[in-house]
Protein backbone atom coordinates (compact mmCIF):
# COMPACT_ATOMS: atom_id res chain seq x y z
CA UNK A 1 0.00 0.00 0.00
CA UNK A 2 2.60 2.03 0.48
CA UNK A 3 3.90 2.34 -2.92
CA UNK A 4 0.08 2.99 -3.93
CA UNK A 5 -0.07 5.93 -1.76
CA UNK A 6 3.04 7.54 -3.41
CA UNK A 7 2.32 6.85 -7.03
CA UNK A 8 -0.71 9.45 -6.44
CA UNK A 9 0.75 11.73 -4.48
CA UNK A 10 2.20 13.08 -7.74
CA UNK A 11 0.40 15.43 -9.79
CA UNK A 12 -1.83 14.04 -12.87
CA UNK A 13 -3.67 15.88 -15.26
CA UNK A 14 -6.51 13.41 -14.67
CA UNK A 15 -9.87 13.13 -12.04
CA UNK A 16 -8.42 10.10 -9.44
CA UNK A 17 -11.48 7.97 -8.51
CA UNK A 18 -13.45 8.58 -4.83
CA UNK A 19 -11.63 5.24 -3.68
CA UNK A 20 -8.37 6.26 -4.51
CA UNK A 21 -8.21 9.29 -2.32
CA UNK A 22 -9.52 7.80 0.15
CA UNK A 23 -6.11 5.66 0.43
CA UNK A 24 -4.05 9.19 0.53
CA UNK A 25 -6.47 10.26 3.47
CA UNK A 26 -4.33 7.85 6.15
CA UNK A 27 -0.94 9.09 4.44
CA UNK A 28 -2.15 12.80 5.29
CA UNK A 29 -3.55 11.92 8.60
CA UNK A 30 -0.42 12.59 10.10
CA UNK A 31 -0.24 15.97 8.14
CA UNK A 32 -3.82 16.41 9.72
CA UNK A 33 -2.69 16.66 13.17
CA UNK A 34 0.59 18.76 12.43
CA UNK A 35 -2.38 21.07 10.88
CA UNK A 36 -5.11 21.29 13.43
CA UNK A 37 -2.13 21.76 16.02
CA UNK A 38 -0.58 24.75 14.19
CA UNK A 39 -3.67 26.37 13.86
CA UNK A 40 -4.82 25.42 17.40
CA UNK A 41 -1.60 27.11 19.21
CA UNK A 42 -1.77 30.47 16.63
CA UNK A 43 -5.74 31.68 16.60
CA UNK A 44 -4.64 34.99 17.53
CA UNK A 45 -2.43 35.14 14.51
CA UNK A 46 -3.35 35.75 10.75
CA UNK A 47 -5.23 32.39 10.02
CA UNK A 48 -3.38 32.13 6.12
CA UNK A 49 0.33 33.44 6.47
CA UNK A 50 0.95 30.85 3.70
CA UNK A 51 -1.81 32.62 1.10
CA UNK A 52 -0.03 36.02 1.89
CA UNK A 53 3.22 34.42 1.79
CA UNK A 54 2.19 33.16 -1.67
CA UNK A 55 0.70 36.43 -2.96
CA UNK A 56 4.06 37.54 -4.68
CA UNK A 57 3.25 34.61 -6.94
CA UNK A 58 0.25 35.47 -8.34
CA UNK A 59 1.60 35.77 -11.88
CA UNK A 60 2.93 33.14 -13.88
CA UNK A 61 4.22 33.69 -17.77
CA UNK A 62 1.21 31.29 -19.39
CA UNK A 63 3.82 29.68 -21.62
CA UNK A 64 6.13 28.84 -19.33
CA UNK A 65 3.67 27.23 -16.54
CA UNK A 66 4.45 23.29 -16.16
CA UNK A 67 1.39 22.33 -13.98
CA UNK A 68 3.40 19.31 -12.90
CA UNK A 69 6.05 21.42 -11.28
CA UNK A 70 3.31 24.09 -10.51
CA UNK A 71 1.08 21.47 -8.16
CA UNK A 72 4.70 20.14 -6.58
CA UNK A 73 6.28 23.65 -5.09
CA UNK A 74 5.80 24.39 -1.91
CA UNK A 75 4.66 28.43 -2.38
CA UNK A 76 1.65 27.38 -4.86
CA UNK A 77 -1.45 27.62 -4.49
CA UNK A 78 -2.50 24.60 -6.34
CA UNK A 79 -0.07 22.59 -4.42
CA UNK A 80 -2.04 24.04 -1.04
CA UNK A 81 -5.60 23.27 -2.79
CA UNK A 82 -4.62 19.53 -3.61
CA UNK A 83 -3.46 19.29 0.23
CA UNK A 84 -6.93 20.73 1.52
CA UNK A 85 -8.65 18.54 -0.58
CA UNK A 86 -7.07 15.10 0.35
CA UNK A 87 -7.99 15.95 3.90
CA UNK A 88 -11.50 17.11 2.94
CA UNK A 89 -12.08 13.65 1.18
CA UNK A 90 -10.70 11.39 4.24
CA UNK A 91 -12.90 13.52 6.68
CA UNK A 92 -16.16 13.22 3.88
CA UNK A 93 -15.62 9.31 4.64
CA UNK A 94 -15.31 9.48 7.92
CA UNK A 95 -18.66 11.90 8.09
CA UNK A 96 -20.77 9.35 6.25
CA UNK A 97 -19.80 6.89 8.76
CA UNK A 98 -20.65 8.90 11.48
CA UNK A 99 -24.16 9.61 9.15
CA UNK A 100 -23.45 13.46 9.58
CA UNK A 101 -24.52 13.68 5.78
CA UNK A 102 -24.57 17.45 5.77
CA UNK A 103 -21.31 17.81 6.58
CA UNK A 104 -19.84 15.13 4.00
CA UNK A 105 -22.33 17.11 1.45
CA UNK A 106 -20.51 20.31 2.56
CA UNK A 107 -16.82 18.74 1.85
CA UNK A 108 -17.45 17.16 -0.89
CA UNK A 109 -19.08 20.62 -2.49
CA UNK A 110 -15.79 22.02 -1.62
CA UNK A 111 -13.59 19.58 -2.84
CA UNK A 112 -15.87 20.25 -6.18
CA UNK A 113 -14.13 23.21 -6.40
CA UNK A 114 -10.41 22.76 -5.98
CA UNK A 115 -11.44 20.79 -8.99
CA UNK A 116 -12.28 22.87 -10.97
CA UNK A 117 -9.93 25.72 -10.21
CA UNK A 118 -6.69 22.82 -10.85
CA UNK A 119 -8.76 21.55 -13.85
CA UNK A 120 -9.09 25.10 -15.08
CA UNK A 121 -5.07 25.79 -14.08
CA UNK A 122 -4.63 22.71 -16.00
CA UNK A 123 -6.49 23.28 -19.72
CA UNK A 124 -5.41 27.19 -19.28
CA UNK A 125 -1.74 26.68 -18.61
CA UNK A 126 -2.33 29.35 -15.72
CA UNK A 127 -1.66 29.34 -12.51
CA UNK A 128 -4.33 30.03 -9.74
CA UNK A 129 -3.96 33.05 -7.87
CA UNK A 130 -4.38 34.34 -4.35
CA UNK A 131 -8.15 35.25 -5.25
CA UNK A 132 -9.36 32.40 -6.80
CA UNK A 133 -7.41 30.05 -4.01
CA UNK A 134 -8.11 32.37 -1.26
CA UNK A 135 -12.32 31.47 -0.84
CA UNK A 136 -11.86 27.74 -0.98
CA UNK A 137 -8.93 27.34 1.34
CA UNK A 138 -10.57 29.23 3.59
CA UNK A 139 -14.07 27.59 3.70
CA UNK A 140 -12.70 24.50 3.60
CA UNK A 141 -10.20 24.80 6.58
CA UNK A 142 -13.12 25.93 8.50
CA UNK A 143 -15.12 22.90 7.88
CA UNK A 144 -11.68 20.17 8.67
CA UNK A 145 -11.56 22.18 11.78
CA UNK A 146 -15.86 21.65 12.10
CA UNK A 147 -14.81 18.10 11.83
CA UNK A 148 -11.99 17.86 14.04
CA UNK A 149 -14.03 19.84 16.67
CA UNK A 150 -17.52 17.88 16.29
CA UNK A 151 -15.70 14.62 17.46
CA UNK A 152 -13.48 13.20 14.63
CA UNK A 153 -10.43 12.55 15.95
CA UNK A 154 -7.10 11.85 14.72
CA UNK A 155 -7.58 8.00 16.82
CA UNK A 156 -10.80 7.62 15.05
CA UNK A 157 -9.66 8.80 11.60
CA UNK A 158 -6.51 6.40 11.86
CA UNK A 159 -8.95 3.68 12.82
CA UNK A 160 -11.49 4.42 10.59
CA UNK A 161 -8.80 4.90 7.77
CA UNK A 162 -7.43 1.46 8.36
CA UNK A 163 -10.74 -0.22 8.43
CA UNK A 164 -11.28 0.97 4.78
CA UNK A 165 -7.65 0.38 3.57
CA UNK A 166 -8.35 -3.10 4.72
CA UNK A 167 -11.41 -2.87 2.78
CA UNK A 168 -9.96 -2.25 -0.02
CA UNK A 169 -7.16 -4.28 -0.33
CA UNK A 170 -9.56 -7.53 0.25
CA UNK A 171 -12.39 -5.85 -2.84
CA UNK A 172 -8.73 -5.33 -4.91
CA UNK A 173 -7.47 -9.09 -4.28
CA UNK A 174 -11.05 -10.43 -5.16
CA UNK A 175 -11.07 -8.61 -8.46
CA UNK A 176 -7.30 -9.61 -9.09
CA UNK A 177 -8.41 -13.09 -8.78
CA UNK A 178 -11.70 -12.84 -10.68
CA UNK A 179 -9.88 -10.90 -13.69
CA UNK A 180 -7.23 -14.09 -13.69
CA UNK A 181 -9.84 -16.60 -13.47
CA UNK A 182 -11.31 -15.17 -16.43
CA UNK A 183 -8.04 -14.61 -18.49
CA UNK A 184 -7.54 -18.22 -17.94
CA UNK A 185 -11.08 -19.07 -19.24
CA UNK A 186 -11.12 -16.80 -22.35
CA UNK A 187 -7.27 -18.75 -22.97
CA UNK A 188 -8.61 -21.47 -22.96
CA UNK A 189 -11.42 -21.58 -25.20
CA UNK A 190 -11.61 -22.26 -28.58
CA UNK A 191 -12.85 -18.62 -30.84
CA UNK A 192 -15.90 -19.34 -32.62
CA UNK A 193 -13.99 -18.92 -36.15
CA UNK A 194 -10.95 -21.27 -35.23
CA UNK A 195 -14.33 -24.32 -34.63
CA UNK A 196 -16.14 -22.99 -37.74
CA UNK A 197 -12.71 -24.11 -39.31
CA UNK A 198 -12.35 -27.30 -37.50
CA UNK A 199 -16.27 -28.55 -38.90
CA UNK A 200 -15.28 -27.54 -42.01
CA UNK A 201 -12.35 -29.43 -42.63
CA UNK A 202 -13.68 -32.32 -40.39
CA UNK A 203 -16.19 -32.57 -42.92
CA UNK A 204 -14.32 -32.91 -46.01
CA UNK A 205 -12.10 -35.24 -44.28
CA UNK A 206 -15.47 -37.67 -43.73
CA UNK A 207 -16.54 -36.79 -47.06
CA UNK A 208 -13.35 -37.40 -49.16
CA UNK A 209 -11.84 -40.82 -49.53
CA UNK A 210 -9.27 -39.02 -51.50
CA UNK A 211 -7.32 -37.80 -48.71
CA UNK A 212 -6.96 -40.70 -46.52
CA UNK A 213 -5.79 -42.53 -49.67
CA UNK A 214 -3.26 -39.53 -49.93
CA UNK A 215 -2.70 -39.31 -46.08
CA UNK A 216 -1.97 -43.19 -46.11
CA UNK A 217 0.54 -42.84 -49.42
CA UNK A 218 2.40 -40.42 -47.65
CA UNK A 219 2.74 -42.26 -44.42
CA UNK A 220 5.67 -44.16 -46.13
CA UNK A 221 8.14 -41.62 -47.94
CA UNK A 222 11.73 -42.22 -46.85
CA UNK A 223 12.02 -38.55 -46.10
CA UNK A 224 9.97 -38.88 -42.71
CA UNK A 225 13.31 -40.38 -41.84
CA UNK A 226 15.80 -39.14 -43.66
CA UNK A 227 18.31 -37.63 -41.40
CA UNK A 228 19.95 -35.22 -43.91
CA UNK A 229 16.77 -33.63 -43.94
CA UNK A 230 15.86 -31.13 -41.28
CA UNK A 231 13.02 -32.23 -39.00
CA UNK A 232 10.71 -30.24 -36.74
CA UNK A 233 8.22 -31.32 -34.23
CA UNK A 234 5.04 -30.00 -33.09
CA UNK A 235 2.23 -30.76 -30.42
CA UNK A 236 -1.13 -29.43 -30.89
CA UNK A 237 -4.81 -29.27 -30.92
CA UNK A 238 -4.96 -26.13 -32.94
CA UNK A 239 -5.31 -26.35 -36.78
CA UNK A 240 -4.80 -22.61 -36.86
CA UNK A 241 -2.09 -22.27 -34.98
CA UNK A 242 0.41 -25.47 -36.24
CA UNK A 243 -0.28 -24.00 -39.58
CA UNK A 244 1.01 -20.57 -38.75
CA UNK A 245 4.41 -22.69 -37.27
CA UNK A 246 4.78 -24.65 -40.85
CA UNK A 247 4.22 -21.30 -42.70
CA UNK A 248 6.05 -19.05 -40.95
CA UNK A 249 9.36 -21.36 -40.77
CA UNK A 250 9.31 -22.44 -44.49
CA UNK A 251 8.45 -18.61 -45.05
CA UNK A 252 11.82 -17.85 -43.80
CA UNK A 253 13.90 -20.64 -44.73
CA UNK A 254 16.30 -21.17 -47.53
CA UNK A 255 15.51 -24.39 -48.71
CA UNK A 256 12.35 -25.13 -47.56
CA UNK A 257 11.85 -28.56 -49.81
CA UNK A 258 15.03 -29.89 -46.93
CA UNK A 259 12.10 -29.24 -44.19
CA UNK A 260 9.99 -32.23 -42.27
CA UNK A 261 7.47 -31.02 -40.08
CA UNK A 262 6.13 -33.63 -37.90
CA UNK A 263 2.75 -32.85 -36.22
CA UNK A 264 0.76 -34.74 -33.29
CA UNK A 265 -2.26 -33.99 -32.67
CA UNK A 266 -5.41 -35.67 -30.45
CA UNK A 267 -8.34 -38.18 -32.09
CA UNK A 268 -10.86 -34.90 -32.39
CA UNK A 269 -8.69 -32.64 -33.97
CA UNK A 270 -6.79 -34.99 -36.27
CA UNK A 271 -9.20 -35.25 -39.65
CA UNK A 272 -9.32 -31.41 -39.26
CA UNK A 273 -5.82 -31.10 -38.90
CA UNK A 274 -4.59 -33.76 -41.84
CA UNK A 275 -7.43 -32.30 -44.43
CA UNK A 276 -5.67 -28.70 -43.87
CA UNK A 277 -1.96 -29.79 -44.20
CA UNK A 278 -3.36 -32.07 -47.50
CA UNK A 279 -5.02 -29.35 -49.07
CA UNK A 280 -2.17 -26.51 -48.68
CA UNK A 281 0.91 -26.35 -50.04
CA UNK A 282 3.75 -25.31 -47.76
CA UNK A 283 6.41 -24.76 -50.26
CA UNK A 284 7.72 -28.31 -51.03
CA UNK A 285 8.17 -29.10 -47.38
CA UNK A 286 6.84 -32.81 -46.06
CA UNK A 287 4.44 -32.69 -43.42
CA UNK A 288 3.38 -35.69 -41.04
CA UNK A 289 0.22 -35.82 -38.62
CA UNK A 290 -0.38 -38.17 -36.42
CA UNK A 291 -2.74 -39.18 -33.71
CA UNK A 292 -1.75 -39.65 -30.38
CA UNK A 293 -4.45 -41.78 -29.91
CA UNK A 294 -2.60 -44.77 -32.02
CA UNK A 295 0.44 -44.69 -29.78
CA UNK A 296 -0.32 -47.89 -28.06
CA UNK A 297 3.24 -48.21 -26.12
CA UNK A 298 1.52 -44.36 -24.20
CA UNK A 299 0.00 -46.08 -21.68
CA UNK A 300 -0.50 -45.64 -17.90
CA UNK A 301 1.51 -48.79 -17.16
CA UNK A 302 4.57 -46.99 -18.83
CA UNK A 303 3.92 -43.17 -18.83
CA UNK A 304 3.52 -41.68 -14.97
CA UNK A 305 1.55 -39.22 -16.45
CA UNK A 306 -0.94 -41.08 -18.19
CA UNK A 307 -1.44 -43.08 -15.32
CA UNK A 308 -1.89 -39.67 -13.10
CA UNK A 309 -4.33 -38.33 -15.69
CA UNK A 310 -6.70 -41.14 -15.40
CA UNK A 311 -6.28 -40.78 -11.44
CA UNK A 312 -10.03 -39.94 -10.20
CA UNK A 313 -8.52 -37.22 -7.65
CA UNK A 314 -6.78 -36.02 -10.67
CA UNK A 315 -10.23 -35.87 -12.69
CA UNK A 316 -11.85 -34.09 -9.38
CA UNK A 317 -9.47 -31.63 -9.33
CA UNK A 318 -9.03 -30.23 -13.31
CA UNK A 319 -13.36 -31.24 -13.81
CA UNK A 320 -14.78 -31.12 -10.67
CA UNK A 321 -17.38 -28.51 -9.90
CA UNK A 322 -16.67 -28.34 -6.58
CA UNK A 323 -13.16 -26.84 -6.64
CA UNK A 324 -10.84 -25.05 -4.23
CA UNK A 325 -10.57 -21.58 -3.83
CA UNK A 326 -7.20 -21.30 -3.02
CA UNK A 327 -5.66 -23.46 -5.65
CA UNK A 328 -3.78 -20.41 -8.30
CA UNK A 329 -6.39 -20.73 -11.51
CA UNK A 330 -4.04 -20.92 -14.30
CA UNK A 331 -3.10 -24.30 -12.34
CA UNK A 332 -6.36 -25.97 -13.15
CA UNK A 333 -5.48 -25.46 -16.95
CA UNK A 334 -5.85 -29.28 -17.90
CA UNK A 335 -3.38 -28.27 -20.63
CA UNK A 336 -0.80 -28.99 -17.74
CA UNK A 337 -1.99 -32.63 -17.25
CA UNK A 338 -2.60 -32.87 -21.40
CA UNK A 339 -1.01 -35.73 -23.00
CA UNK A 340 -0.01 -33.60 -26.26
CA UNK A 341 1.60 -31.20 -23.28
CA UNK A 342 4.05 -33.71 -21.99
CA UNK A 343 4.80 -35.41 -25.76
CA UNK A 344 8.43 -33.56 -25.54
CA UNK A 345 9.69 -36.17 -23.31
CA UNK A 346 8.56 -38.82 -25.77
CA UNK A 347 10.15 -37.73 -28.95
CA UNK A 348 12.96 -39.91 -29.24
CA UNK A 349 10.14 -42.76 -28.88
CA UNK A 350 8.12 -41.14 -31.65
CA UNK A 351 10.80 -40.58 -33.63
CA UNK A 352 13.41 -43.76 -33.23
CA UNK A 353 15.08 -43.42 -36.24
CA UNK A 354 16.02 -39.56 -35.91
CA UNK A 355 19.01 -37.93 -34.65
CA UNK A 356 18.16 -34.41 -34.19
CA UNK A 357 14.77 -32.39 -33.80
CA UNK A 358 14.00 -29.15 -33.59
CA UNK A 359 10.89 -28.83 -31.06
CA UNK A 360 8.21 -26.12 -31.48
CA UNK A 361 5.53 -25.11 -29.28
CA UNK A 362 1.88 -24.27 -31.55
CA UNK A 363 2.27 -20.71 -30.41
CA UNK A 364 5.47 -19.33 -31.81
CA UNK A 365 6.35 -17.61 -35.38
CA UNK A 366 9.57 -18.29 -36.87
CA UNK A 367 11.03 -15.56 -38.26
CA UNK A 368 15.00 -16.95 -39.67
CA UNK A 369 16.00 -19.47 -41.48
CA UNK A 370 16.28 -22.44 -38.31
CA UNK A 371 18.56 -24.65 -39.86
CA UNK A 372 21.54 -23.35 -38.22
CA UNK A 373 20.27 -24.78 -35.57
CA UNK A 374 21.65 -28.33 -36.62
CA UNK A 375 25.34 -27.36 -37.02
CA UNK A 376 25.30 -25.79 -33.76
CA UNK A 377 27.84 -28.06 -31.45
CA UNK A 378 25.97 -28.63 -28.47
CA UNK A 379 28.78 -30.09 -26.56
CA UNK A 380 27.20 -33.68 -25.92
CA UNK A 381 24.48 -32.30 -24.58
CA UNK A 382 20.68 -33.23 -24.93
CA UNK A 383 18.74 -29.98 -25.38
CA UNK A 384 19.66 -26.54 -26.82
CA UNK A 385 17.67 -23.77 -24.92
CA UNK A 386 17.59 -19.87 -24.53
CA UNK A 387 18.00 -19.48 -21.02
CA UNK A 388 15.36 -16.88 -18.80
CA UNK A 389 17.64 -16.30 -15.91
CA UNK A 390 18.41 -12.97 -16.49
CA UNK A 391 15.17 -12.24 -14.52
CA UNK A 392 16.97 -13.08 -11.26
CA UNK A 393 13.19 -15.02 -10.49
CA UNK A 394 13.47 -17.60 -13.42
CA UNK A 395 16.26 -19.94 -11.18
CA UNK A 396 15.63 -23.32 -10.36
CA UNK A 397 13.90 -22.29 -6.82
CA UNK A 398 11.17 -20.34 -8.06
CA UNK A 399 9.65 -23.88 -9.62
CA UNK A 400 11.07 -26.02 -7.41
CA UNK A 401 10.28 -26.76 -3.83
CA UNK A 402 13.74 -26.75 -2.24
CA UNK A 403 12.51 -27.11 1.26
CA UNK A 404 12.43 -31.03 0.18
CA UNK A 405 15.34 -32.98 0.48
CA UNK A 406 14.69 -34.58 -2.57
CA UNK A 407 15.28 -31.69 -4.58
CA UNK A 408 17.84 -29.32 -2.33
CA UNK A 409 19.75 -32.94 -1.88
CA UNK A 410 20.45 -32.61 -5.96
CA UNK A 411 20.39 -29.89 -7.36
CA UNK A 412 21.48 -26.07 -6.86
CA UNK A 413 18.81 -23.71 -6.45
CA UNK A 414 20.37 -20.18 -8.25
CA UNK A 415 20.79 -22.76 -11.54
CA UNK A 416 19.60 -21.04 -14.41
CA UNK A 417 16.66 -21.80 -16.25
CA UNK A 418 15.75 -22.38 -19.76
CA UNK A 419 12.64 -22.04 -22.07
CA UNK A 420 10.42 -24.70 -23.59
CA UNK A 421 9.24 -23.70 -26.89
CA UNK A 422 12.13 -23.59 -29.25
CA UNK A 423 14.62 -26.89 -28.63
CA UNK A 424 17.13 -28.37 -30.56
CA UNK A 425 17.39 -31.90 -29.36
CA UNK A 426 20.00 -34.20 -30.42
CA UNK A 427 18.33 -37.73 -30.34
CA UNK A 428 21.14 -39.86 -29.76
CA UNK A 429 22.67 -38.22 -26.53
CA UNK A 430 19.22 -38.22 -25.23
CA UNK A 431 19.34 -42.04 -25.39
CA UNK A 432 22.78 -42.49 -24.34
CA UNK A 433 21.77 -40.14 -20.68
CA UNK A 434 18.39 -41.89 -20.70
CA UNK A 435 16.27 -38.77 -19.97
CA UNK A 436 12.79 -40.00 -20.82
CA UNK A 437 13.73 -42.27 -17.66
CA UNK A 438 14.50 -39.15 -15.63
CA UNK A 439 11.55 -37.92 -16.75
CA UNK A 440 9.47 -41.05 -15.27
CA UNK A 441 11.46 -41.23 -12.01
CA UNK A 442 10.91 -37.32 -11.34
CA UNK A 443 6.78 -37.72 -12.51
CA UNK A 444 6.19 -40.48 -9.79
CA UNK A 445 8.09 -38.43 -7.00
CA UNK A 446 5.89 -35.80 -7.67
CA UNK A 447 2.52 -37.93 -7.88
CA UNK A 448 1.50 -35.69 -4.53
CA UNK A 449 2.29 -32.79 -6.27
CA UNK A 450 4.70 -31.49 -3.50
CA UNK A 451 8.03 -31.02 -5.46
CA UNK A 452 6.26 -29.16 -8.11
CA UNK A 453 3.05 -27.42 -8.59
CA UNK A 454 2.37 -28.60 -12.65
CA UNK A 455 3.17 -27.88 -16.19
CA UNK A 456 6.26 -29.23 -18.07
CA UNK A 457 9.25 -26.93 -17.46
CA UNK A 458 9.86 -28.03 -13.71
CA UNK A 459 10.14 -31.73 -15.18
CA UNK A 460 12.26 -30.62 -17.90
CA UNK A 461 14.43 -28.51 -15.40
CA UNK A 462 15.34 -31.80 -13.70
CA UNK A 463 15.85 -34.76 -16.39
CA UNK A 464 18.01 -31.94 -18.57
CA UNK A 465 20.11 -30.25 -15.39
CA UNK A 466 23.42 -30.69 -16.74
CA UNK A 467 22.26 -31.53 -20.19
CA UNK A 468 21.46 -28.34 -21.33
CA UNK A 469 23.68 -26.27 -23.89
CA UNK A 470 22.64 -22.57 -23.55
CA UNK A 471 21.39 -20.92 -26.90
CA UNK A 472 22.16 -17.59 -28.03
CA UNK A 473 19.11 -15.24 -26.77
CA UNK A 474 18.24 -13.93 -30.13
CA UNK A 475 17.42 -17.47 -30.97
CA UNK A 476 13.98 -17.76 -28.87
CA UNK A 477 12.41 -14.32 -28.22
CA UNK A 478 9.57 -15.17 -24.87
CA UNK A 479 6.80 -12.95 -23.14
CA UNK A 480 4.74 -11.67 -26.73
CA UNK A 481 1.60 -13.02 -24.88
CA UNK A 482 1.80 -11.41 -21.73
CA UNK A 483 4.44 -8.43 -21.64
CA UNK A 484 3.39 -5.01 -23.16
CA UNK A 485 6.78 -3.77 -23.18
CA UNK A 486 9.32 -6.11 -25.20
CA UNK A 487 11.63 -3.88 -27.26
CA UNK A 488 11.08 -3.60 -30.82
CA UNK A 489 14.84 -4.27 -31.96
CA UNK A 490 14.96 -7.62 -29.90
CA UNK A 491 11.46 -8.98 -31.52
CA UNK A 492 13.15 -7.95 -34.94
CA UNK A 493 16.59 -9.74 -34.49
CA UNK A 494 14.18 -12.92 -33.00
CA UNK A 495 14.51 -16.06 -34.91
CA UNK A 496 11.64 -17.27 -32.98
CA UNK A 497 9.04 -15.13 -30.90
CA UNK A 498 6.60 -16.89 -28.33
CA UNK A 499 3.60 -15.80 -27.51
CA UNK A 500 3.64 -17.58 -24.07
CA UNK A 501 1.22 -16.32 -21.76
CA UNK A 502 -2.74 -16.14 -21.72
CA UNK A 503 -3.05 -13.18 -24.77
CA UNK A 504 -2.76 -15.74 -27.56
CA UNK A 505 -2.23 -14.12 -31.23
CA UNK A 506 -5.45 -16.12 -32.09
CA UNK A 507 -7.89 -14.53 -29.28
CA UNK A 508 -9.77 -11.29 -29.48
CA UNK A 509 -7.36 -9.78 -26.55
CA UNK A 510 -4.46 -10.58 -27.91
CA UNK A 511 -1.56 -7.36 -28.03
CA UNK A 512 -2.59 -5.76 -30.75
CA UNK A 513 1.40 -4.35 -31.32
CA UNK A 514 2.27 -8.17 -31.51
CA UNK A 515 -0.50 -9.76 -33.17
CA UNK A 516 0.43 -8.64 -36.94
CA UNK A 517 3.05 -10.74 -36.68
CA UNK A 518 1.21 -13.71 -36.38
CA UNK A 519 -1.52 -12.79 -38.42
CA UNK A 520 0.82 -12.06 -41.43
CA UNK A 521 1.32 -15.85 -41.83
CA UNK A 522 -2.11 -16.93 -42.25
CA UNK A 523 -3.75 -17.18 -45.63
CA UNK A 524 -6.82 -14.76 -45.28
CA UNK A 525 -8.06 -15.77 -49.28
CA UNK A 526 -8.59 -19.54 -48.05
CA UNK A 527 -12.34 -20.11 -48.78
CA UNK A 528 -13.12 -21.59 -45.24
CA UNK A 529 -10.97 -18.90 -43.42
CA UNK A 530 -13.34 -16.06 -45.15
CA UNK A 531 -16.39 -18.19 -44.39
CA UNK A 532 -15.87 -18.69 -41.05
CA UNK A 533 -15.01 -15.41 -40.40
CA UNK A 534 -17.97 -13.92 -41.97
CA UNK A 535 -20.60 -16.68 -40.62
Amino acid sequence: MRRRAADFRRPVRRRFSYWIWVLLGLSSVVGLVLFVVHHNQNEDRDEYPLLERNARLEHFAKESLNFTEEILSVKSFSRQLTQQMILAKAYVVIAKEHNNLHLAWQLSAKIRGCQLLLSKAAMTGEPVTLEEAEPIIKSLSSLIFKAQDIHYDIATTIVTMKSHIQALEERANAATVQSTVFGQIAAEGLPRSLHCLNVKLMSDWLKKPSLKALSDEKKNSQRLVDNNLYHFCIFSDNVLATSVVVNSTVSNADHPKQLVFHIVTDGVNYGAMQTWFLSNDFKGATIEVQNIEEFQWLNASYSPIVKQLLNPDSKTFYFGLYQDANVEPKMRNPKFLSLLNHLRFYIPEIYPQLEKVVFLDDDVVVQKDLTQLFSLDLHGNVNGAVETCLEAFHRYYKYLNFSNSIISSKFDPQACAWAFGMNIFDLVAWRKANATAKYHYWQEQNADGTLWKLGTLPPGLLCFYGLTEPLDRRWHVLGLGYDLNIDNRLIESAAVIHFNGNMKPWLKFAIGRYKPLWDKYINQSHPYLQDCATS
